[in-house]
């Protein structure tokens, strides 16, 4: 039981430093202006919508099911999975 939470602990902060760092990459395609700051606002607003929907789906899937103890991996796993990929878009720049 343990080792779960420091497992889950440790990928939601493994979690947190990519986020940061999509938010530097985001803030300098930001400050750069014109066509691609315009895009990158955009799509920062819809995929946090889109995001935020698919964790709560995540969630209510694994608490309808009877499994809400994995209700928080699984939301971890969506916003993880969203991160990386973003980490990797702009960091290709």
């Amino acid at each position: 039981m343990f080792n779960r939470w420091i497992t889950l602990a440790s990928q939601a902060a493994k979690l947190g430093f990519d986020a940061q760092h999509v938010i530097a990459l985001r803030v300098i395609r930001l400050a750069s202006g014109g066509d691609a700051a315009h895009v990158e606002a955009q799509r920062m607003l819809s995929e946090k919508s889109a995001a935020f929907l698919e964790a709560q789906f995540a969630a209510a899937g694994a608490l309808a099911s009877g499994r809400g103890a994995v209700a928080t991996k699984k939301v971890l796993a969506v916003y993880t999975k969203r991160v990386r990929a973003n980490k990797r878009r702009l960091g290709s720049h």
